[in-house]
C-alpha cells in the first residue's frame, strides 16, 4: 500500500517560494528548506526533486500567480491606454513600497542571480518577459486601433520599453531608498504614449 503525504504540497511549494524570494537560490541551502516547510529532506527530494527542481517549481509558480492579475488588467473592455499606464505605475508603486522593496520581484532576482548561467532558469525568466511583453503589445495595439494612441508610435517597440523599464525599476526599488527615482521614471515614460 503506498503511504499517503503527511504534508501539504501546495503549502509547501509557497513556503519554498517565500524561502527562496527572500534570500535568493545560493543562499537557501536545503537544512534551510527542511526547516522553513517542516518536512523532512528524504520528502522533499520526494516530492520536488532536488533543490534546483524545486526551485523552478517556485518559479513556475510565481509565475502563475501574477498572470491572471495582468492578464485582466489589460485586456477590460473599453479604453486600453488607462489600463496601461496604470499597469505601469503599479509596476512603480511595489517597485518603491517599502513592505515589497527587500524582496523585488523573483522573476527579476531570478535573472539576475542565476540568468547568467543556468539555462532552466533563464527559459523560464524569458518565457515570464515574453508574457508580460506580449499582454503589453496587445493592449497598446488596441489602444492604437481605438485611436488613443497616436499612429506613429510603435506598439512592439513600447511593450518592450516598458518590460525593461518594469525590471529596472524593480532592481531600482529594491536598492535605492529613494521611492522618487522609481516613481519620476514611469512618469516620464508614460509621456511617450502622448
Amino acid at each position: 500500500m503506498a503511504r499517503t503525504k503527511e504534508f501539504d504540497p501546495e503549502a509547501a511549494l509557497r513556503a519554498a517560494l517565500d524561502l527562496f524570494w527572500q534570500r535568493g537560490y545560493e543562499a537557501t541551502s536545503m537544512a534551510d528548506l527542511v526547516e522553513h516547510l517542516g518536512v523532512g529532506r528524504a520528502s522533499i527530494y520526494a516530492t520536488f526533486g532536488n533543490k534546483h527542481q524545486l526551485y523552478l517549481k517556485a518559479l513556475d509558480r510565481y509565475g502563475e500567480s501574477g498572470d491572471d492579475t495582468l492578464l485582466a488588467e489589460l485586456s477590460q473592455p473599453g479604453p486600453a491606454l488607462p489600463a496601461v499606464r496604470a499597469v505601469v505605475r503599479r509596476f512603480a508603486a511595489e517597485a518603491s513600497a517599502e513592505e515589497r522593496r527587500l524582496a523585488g520581484c523573483f522573476v527579476t532576482n531570478t535573472a539576475a542571480e542565476l540568468g547568467p548561467h543556468d539555462d532552466l532558469a533563464a527559459r523560464r525568466v524569458e518565457r515570464s518577459w515574453e508574457h508580460l511583453e506580449t499582454l503589453l503589445h496587445s493592449a497598446l495595439v488596441r489602444a492604437q486601433t481605438q485611436g488613443e494612441l497616436p499612429g506613429d508610435r510603435d506598439p512592439r517597440t513600447l511593450a518592450r520599453m516598458f518590460l525593461v523599464l518594469f525590471q529596472g525599476m524593480r532592481v531600482t526599488g529594491k536598492a535605492s531608498t529613494n521611492p522618487d527615482r522609481v516613481r519620476d521614471a514611469a512618469e516620464q515614460a508614460l509621456t511617450l504614449l502622448d
